[in-house]
């Protein structure tokens, strides 16, 4: 049986997921969008690039979800970008609509799947999915951590002038201006990252990770990020497949852990073919502690605002 990824969404970062995972051959792929022609387009576009590239995983393009019946995983990456001055929280509305309508969807069609999020604000959408859907939670995940991890591991190797690989970071919370990374955690090739910087460059690099979104959009002007979370929501897609039990930092429901209770925040995870397999409470100091329930506050009033609109 060959495996299948819906992928909800062809813009910049749909498109993009979509190429990546048939290049790595992980599943055939579905490519859903509302705009008729774009997908179909896209898809074909493609397909065309196989015999080139050298794979044989398929890829066709829809406008609806009659096509995406059967697939292991779908990924939401449907909704309106973030514009300059704009930030993720001032999408909630607006993407919750889409959100919604296309987990109903695709959750019909597909009743055993799991489903990653990257529609922002992501935490909120995250919630908005596990509603629509009726999942259990380890099968709804939000791609966050993985995306900011890399943008702090990319910043930390460009100030140290070292491999991008020998860098290991963690980022934690919620996926906007609060997020927590965790510079405890994080390390060169083992050698922890208060041993090779002062704490004045640690903050600026920190500070750079939160506003990493918003660095590129304000560059784009018309657009946001659409190469790494692409890449990152790949990963996560990859890790479960192979069932490779990844350890990532990823957007989970928490029933008690942390001590928060009915919230998607930023936690490590372990991913395998059952979605979150386990969730990893690490033993946080108080100003970590601190860090991550501003983070979570920040995403439960956003919850709030949810509920009192469309409940």
């Amino acid at each position: 049986m060959r495996r299948k990824v819906t992928v909800v969404g062809a813009g910049n970062v749909g498109a993009n997921t979509a190429q990546k995972i048939v290049a790595k051959e992980l599943a055939d792929v579905v490519l859903v969008d509302v705009v008729e022609g774009v997908p179909q387009g896209k898809g074909l576009d493609m397909l065309e690039s196989a015999p080139v590239e050298g794979y044989d995983a398929r890829i066709v393009g829809s406008n609806g979800y009659e096509e995406t019946a059967g697939s292991d995983i779908i990924v939401i990456t449907a909704g309106f970008p973030r514009k300059p001055g704009m930030s993720r929280d001032d999408l909630l509305l607006a993407n919750y609509e889409v959100v919604k309508s296309a987990t109903e969807q695709a959750a019909k069609q597909s009743p055993e799947a799991i489903l990653i999020l990257v529609t922002n604000p992501l935490d909120a959408m995250c919630w908005t999915a596990l509603k629509a859907s009726g999942f259990p939670r380890e099968r709804v995940i939000g791609m966050a951590g993985v995306l900011d991890s890399a943008r702090f591991r990319t910043f930390i190797a460009e100030e140290l002038d070292v491999s991008f690989e020998n860098v290991t970071a963690m980022v934690l919370g919620g996926h906007g201006d609060t997020m927590a990374p965790l510079v405890r955690f994080t390390n060169v090739s083992g050698i922890p990252l208060s041993e090779l910087m002062d704490k004045g460059t640690i903050d600026r690099l920190v500070q750079r990770t939160r506003d990493g979104g918003a660095e590129i959009v304000k560059y784009l002007k018309t657009g946001s990020a659409y190469y790494a979370p692409a890449a990152s929501a790949v990963e996560m897609v990859e890790s479960i497949l192979k069932d490779k039990k990844k350890v990532l930092p990823c957007a989970a429901y928490l029933e008690g852990e942390y001590g928060f209770h009915e919230l998607f925040v930023g936690v490590p995870v372990k991913l395998g073919r059952r979605g979150i397999e386990k969730i990893y409470e690490i033993d946080l100091q108080p100003d970590e502690k601190a860090a991550l329930k501003k983070s979570a506050d920040a995403v439960r009033e956003l919850i709030e605002v949810l509920k009192q609109k469309v409940q």
